[in-house]
């Protein structure tokens, strides 16, 4: 494991903590393989159970997180929305009250606005994947994120972190509740980045 490898994931573990007194309790392990992971598993799919050879990016097991490097090297220089680091991690936030069910551990006080607006989200979400129209904003998400209230929540985080001011814009009350638990406002915090990105593209 390089410097590279280790101050990369150091780098997006601590900015997911910059607003958080306690984070990844449980976490013991991160596994990072050069590339792709292979393994052969039984998913289920609409009631229907499959058993074949997947593809994996990265995987969390309540206390072990899997890397493919190939990947979050990709996804970290050239950020489009996607990064398996900060959604890997969302997962260990989530498993640290015991399930990963999408309600990481929260303020009382902020339980039932979390539940409610994520929730709510998530079933107009997947409803709209499985009637194959009315995606419109919906797209952002993707229909990855509609798999579980799981990973609803760490798609949604990855875009909280990659694409602040689209989430901000198309999902206000989500993006809302992130802010409260991650403690960050990172529309405004990437502010400069989205400016120096958007100059970028004008002189391409």
């Amino acid at each position: 494991v390089t410097d590279e490898v280790r101050v990369t994931i150091a780098f997006y573990a601590c900015l997911a903590q910059l607003g958080r007194q306690e984070c990844y309790e449980g976490l013991r392990t991160i596994i990072v393989y050069p590339n792709d992971v292979v393994t052969r598993r039984v998913e289920a799919a609409g009631g229907i159970y499959r058993e074949g050879d997947f593809v994996l990016e990265g995987e969390s097991a309540g206390g072990t997180v899997v890397i493919a490097w190939n990947e979050a090297k990709k996804e970290a220089y050239h950020p489009r929305g996607h990064n398996v680091i900060i959604h890997e991690l969302a997962h260990e936030l989530d498993y640290e009250d015991g399930a990963a069910d999408g309600v990481p551990p929260l303020a009382p006080s902020h339980y039932y606005s979390w539940t409610h607006t994520m929730f709510e989200t998530y079933k107009k979400l997947k409803n709209a994947y499985e009637r194959g129209r009315y995606l419109e904003k919906y797209k952002l998400l993707g229909s990855y994120a509609a798999t579980s209230e799981a990973e609803f929540f760490a798609v949604v985080s990855e875009l909280f972190f990659e694409k602040p001011w689209a989430l901000k814009k198309h999902f206000p009350d989500l993006y809302n509740e992130l802010q409260t638990f991650y403690g960050l406002d990172t529309a405004t915090l990437f502010a400069p980045l989205e400016k120096e990105r958007s100059y970028a593209s004008l002189r391409a």
